[in-house]
C-alpha cells in the first residue's frame, strides 16, 4: 500500500490509487492528452477498499492529492517546454497545416517555457523529498503513514498554490509581461516557502525579458517572435495604416525618410502598454525604448552618409588632389569603402556595447528583481545611447550649422535677403498668385535675391527652397470689419456695402509662402516634420509682417517723392504754392494715420526679431555648449521653438487675430495710397483710422493685462509696452475700447 501511495506521489495511479480520467478512457470516454488542466482533483482511492479506516483514508486522500499536482504541474511544464511546433511549422506551410495543428501551434510562450523551467526545478526537490520519504520507510522497521505526512508537510503550502497559477494561466492564456504581473503579484504573500518559490519562476521569467532587452539595448534587435516584449514593432498590418503619413510629411513640407533607421525610429516601435509589467514604470519603458532606437541608428548610419564620411577622411592636403589615371581614382574609392565599413563601429564603440551587455548581465545574475538597480542600469544606458547620438548629430552632421541657417532663412535673420526678395516681388505680390504658375513665378526674385546676397560660403542655402501651398486648401481668416473700397470714375474712393458679409474674409493668397529645408541623416532625428512645420508657422508670421513693414515704408516714399516733386514744380508760383501747402495741409492725417501704423509694426517687429528670437536664441546656444545628450538637446530646442510660438502670440487666438487684421490694414491703407495719387476720401481714411484704433488698442488692452504682461510666459514684454507707450499715448486711448470704440484726436476735415 505504502509503495502505490508513494507512486501515486509522483503521478502513477494502480488499482489501489485511480485516476478518474484514466478509468473514464478505459470505460471508451475520448477525452484528449493534451486537453486542458482539470480543475478538481482526479486522483481518488478505489472505492471497494475496505481495510482503511476513514481517518486514515482521509489522510491518504489528502497525500494523493499531491500526486494530482504534481502530474498537472508536470503535464504543464512539458507541454510549454515542447518545441516540436518549430518543425511542424518549418515541415508544413501555414497554410496547409490542419486545424489542430492550427490550435496547437497557435501561441507558443518563451515566457511560459522559462516558468515551465522554474517548475521543472521545483517538481525535482520534490521528487527528491518523496524518494527521501521512502529511503526512511525502507529503513524504518515499522513504516507509518506518519512518516509520508512528515516529510512532504511544506509542500502541501506549494503544490496547490502552484497549480492554482498554472490553471489561471492556461484559462485566460497568459503569456508575456501579464505573465510577469501575476507572478509579481502572486509574490506578495505571507508563507516564505511559497514565496521563494514565485521569486524563482519570476526569476526565470525575467531572464527572458533580460535576454530580450540585451538584444533591443546592444544591438538594436527585437527579439520577439511572439509578441510577449513590452516593445513592438508596427506589423505590416499596421503599417497599412501609415498610408496616410506620406501625405502627411507632404502636407508638412517634408520628405517622407527613405532610410529605414528614420521610419523606424519616427514610425517603427512603440511601447505594447498590454504586455508592459506593472513594476517597470512608463518613464522607464521609454528610456528602453528610446536606447534600442538609438541604438539601431548608430548601428546601420545611412549610405550616403558612410560614404560622405569615408570620403571626407580620405580627403588629401591641398595640392595633392590629382590621381594618376584610373589605377588612382579606383584605388582611392577602394579606400572609401574600406573606410566606410568602420563607420558603425566609430559610431557605436563595441567598448561602449560590451558595458551595456555587463551592466545587464548583472541584474540577471540577482536573485531578485530590484527597481532601483534596473531603472539605474536603464538611466545609464540611455545616458550612453544618448551620449553617441549627440556626438553623432551635433559634431558629425554639424547641427548648430543647421540651426544657424534654419534662423537665417525661417526667422529671418538675413534680413538684407528677404528686403531684397520683397522688393523683388513687390510689382508681382500686387496681383493674385496664378494657381498653376504662381511657385514658379516667385521663383525669379528669390533667385535673384540670392544672387545679390548670398555668398559661396553659405553652404546650406541650396537645402532652403521656397513653395506655395495648394490652392485647394480652404485658408480662413477672422473677418475684420472693413468696407471694401471701390475708386470711381473721378478718382475717388467709395465704400461698397456688404451687407451680410461671410465669416471667412479673403485672405491674401501670397500669404502662404512658405519654406521647405531639405534634411539628410541623420538630422531627421532632430528636426522632425513638427518642428519644421513649427518654423513654417513663424516663418509665415515674420514674413508678412516684415511685408506690411516694407509697404508701409515704401508708401511713405512715395508721398515724400510727389510731395518734393510738387514743391518744386510749383515753388516761384505763389497761387500753386499755397495750393500746395493746402494739399500738404489736407495730407497731414494721413501721413499721421501711416506714422501710427508704422510705429506699431516697427515695435513689433523689433520686439520679436530682439526680444524673442535673439534671446532664445542665446539661450539656446548655452545649452548646446553645457550639454552632452541628445534627448536634453530635443528637450531644449522644443522649448525654444515653444519660447518663439508664444512670446510672439501665434498660441493666442485672439492676440493672432488682431495682429493679422492689423496687418492687412495697412496694407490696405498702403494700396490705397498707391491707386489715389491724391490720397483716399475723408470717409475712407476716417474708416481705416477708427478700424486701426480699435484694433490697436484692444491689442495694448490685451497684452497689458496681468495675465500677460505680469507672467513668465513674456519676460520681455514689459519692454514692448513701454516702447509702444512711452508717451502714454496708448493708454490714454486704450481705455474702455474693448467693448467701446474711443477714436483718437479727431482729423481735420479733408475736402475733394
Amino acid at each position: 500500500m505504502l509503495h502505490e501511495l508513494l507512486l501515486a506521489l509522483l503521478g502513477y495511479t494502480g488499482d489501489l490509487i485511480v485516476d478518474e480520467r484514466e478509468r473514464q478512457r478505459s470505460l471508451g470516454v475520448q477525452l484528449p492528452s493534451d486537453g486542458p488542466i482539470s480543475e478538481e482533483c482526479t486522483f481518488k482511492l478505489a472505492p471497494d477498499i475496505s481495510f482503511l479506516e476513514p481517518s486514515e483514508r482521509d489522510v491518504i486522500e489528502r497525500l494523493i492529492s499531491l500526486g494530482f499536482y504534481y502530474k498537472e504541474l508536470d503535464r504543464f511544464a512539458t507541454k510549454s517546454r515542447d518545441l516540436s511546433w518549430i518543425r511542424s511549422t518549418n515541415k508544413v506551410p501555414i497554410s496547409q497545416t490542419s486545424d489542430s495543428l492550427r490550435e496547437k501551434t497557435k501561441q507558443p510562450s518563451m515566457y511560459r517555457r522559462a516558468i515551465a523551467n522554474g517548475i521543472v526545478e521545483i517538481l525535482s526537490v520534490y521528487r527528491s523529498a518523496v524518494l527521501h520519504v521512502e529511503q526512511k520507510l525502507l529503513s524504518d522497521p515499522i513504516p507509518i503513514l506518519a512518516t509520508v505526512t512528515q516529510g512532504l508537510n511544506k509542500f502541501f503550502v506549494i503544490l496547490p498554490q502552484l497549480y492554482e497559477l498554472i490553471v489561471e494561466i492556461e484559462h485566460n492564456d497568459i503569456r508575456g509581461g501579464q505573465l510577469l504581473n501575476l507572478l509579481h503579484k502572486r509574490c506578495h504573500c505571507g508563507v516564505p516557502e511559497l514565496q521563494a518559490c514565485i521569486q524563482r519562476l519570476l526569476w526565470h521569467g525575467h531572464q527572458v525579458m533580460y535576454q530580450q532587452l540585451s538584444s533591443w539595448m546592444v544591438y538594436g534587435i527585437l527579439q520577439d517572435q511572439h509578441g510577449e516584449f513590452f516593445i513592438k514593432r508596427l506589423e505590416d498590418r499596421d503599417v497599412e495604416n501609415e498610408s496616410a503619413s506620406p501625405d502627411m510629411f507632404r502636407k508638412l513640407g517634408t520628405k517622407l525618410p527613405d532610410d529605414v533607421s528614420i521610419r523606424d525610429w519616427h514610425l517603427g516601435f512603440h511601447i505594447f502598454l498590454d504586455m508592459l509589467p506593472e513594476h517597470i514604470q512608463m518613464p522607464v519603458a521609454e528610456s528602453i525604448l528610446f536606447a534600442g532606437k538609438a541604438i539601431r541608428v548608430l548601428r546601420n548610419p545611412s549610405p550616403a552618409f558612410r560614404l560622405q564620411d569615408a570620403v571626407s577622411h580620405q580627403q588629401l592636403p591641398r595640392g595633392s588632389h590629382k590621381l594618376q589615371g584610373f589605377t588612382g581614382r579606383f584605388a582611392f574609392q577602394r579606400e572609401a569603402s574600406r573606410d566606410a565599413k568602420l563607420i558603425g563601429d566609430e559610431l557605436f564603440p563595441q567598448s561602449e556595447a560590451d558595458k551595456i551587455d555587463l551592466m545587464l548581465q548583472e541584474l540577471k545574475d540577482l536573485s531578485e528583481f530590484h527597481k532601483r538597480s534596473f531603472e539605474n542600469a536603464v538611466d545609464s544606458v540611455c545616458a550612453i545611447a544618448a551620449s553617441h547620438l549627440w556626438q553623432l548629430v551635433v559634431v558629425r552632421a554639424d547641427l548648430n550649422g543647421h540651426l544657424k541657417a534654419l534662423k537665417d532663412y525661417f526667422l529671418l535673420a538675413k534680413g538684407d535677403f528677404f528686403q531684397c526678395f520683397l522688393e523683388e516681388s513687390r510689382q508681382l505680390m500686387r496681383l493674385p498668385p496664378r494657381q498653376s504658375t504662381a511657385e514658379a513665378d516667385l521663383m525669379v526674385p528669390f533667385q535673384l535675391a540670392a544672387i545679390k546676397t548670398i555668398g559661396d560660403e553659405e553652404k546650406y542655402f541650396s537645402r532652403v527652397s521656397l513653395r506655395m501651398p495648394s490652392f485647394g486648401i480652404t485658408v480662413t481668416r477672422p473677418q475684420v470689419d472693413l468696407p471694401k473700397m471701390k475708386v470711381g470714375a473721378d478718382g475717388s474712393l467709395g465704400v461698397v456695402s456688404q451687407g451680410n458679409a461671410s465669416s471667412e474674409s479673403s485672405l491674401d493668397g501670397w500669404d502662404g509662402i512658405a519654406l521647405e529645408y531639405s534634411v539628410d541623416w541623420p538630422l531627421q532625428l532632430f528636426f522632425t516634420q513638427e518642428v519644421l512645420s513649427k518654423y513654417r508657422r513663424v516663418f509665415q508670421y515674420l514674413l508678412r509682417l516684415k511685408r506690411t513693414q516694407m509697404e508701409l515704408e515704401k508708401s511713405w516714399a512715395s508721398m515724400m517723392n510727389q510731395e518734393h516733386t510738387d514743391f518744386t514744380k510749383h515753388r516761384n508760383n505763389r497761387m500753386n504754392c499755397s495750393a500746395s501747402q493746402q494739399r500738404r495741409q489736407r495730407c497731414r492725417p494721413m501721413w499721421r494715420v501711416r506714422e501710427h501704423m508704422a510705429f506699431l509694426i516697427r515695435n513689433l517687429q523689433f520686439y520679436i526679431q530682439v526680444d524673442v528670437i535673439e534671446s532664445q536664441w542665446n539661450v539656446l546656444q548655452a545649452h548646446i555648449q553645457d550639454s552632452h545628450d541628445f534627448t536634453e538637446l530635443v528637450g531644449f530646442h522644443q522649448e525654444y521653438l515653444s519660447a518663439l510660438i508664444s512670446q510672439s502670440f501665434l498660441d493666442i487666438g485672439s492676440v493672432s487675430r488682431i495682429l493679422d487684421s492689423i496687418m492687412k490694414l495697412c496694407l490696405q491703407f498702403c494700396w490705397n495710397l498707391e491707386n489715389n495719387e491724391s490720397g483716399p476720401t475723408a470717409f475712407a481714411l476716417e474708416h481705416i483710422t477708427e478700424e486701426f484704433n480699435k484694433k490697436s488698442n484692444s491689442l495694448y488692452t490685451i497684452l497689458r493685462s496681468s495675465r500677460l504682461a505680469g507672467s513668465q510666459r513674456a519676460p520681455f514684454l514689459r519692454r514692448f509696452l513701454l516702447r509702444l507707450n512711452f508717451n502714454s499715448f496708448f493708454e490714454t486711448t486704450a481705455r474702455g475700447v474693448l467693448n467701446v470704440v474711443r477714436s483718437r484726436p479727431t482729423l481735420p476735415l479733408m475736402h475733394q
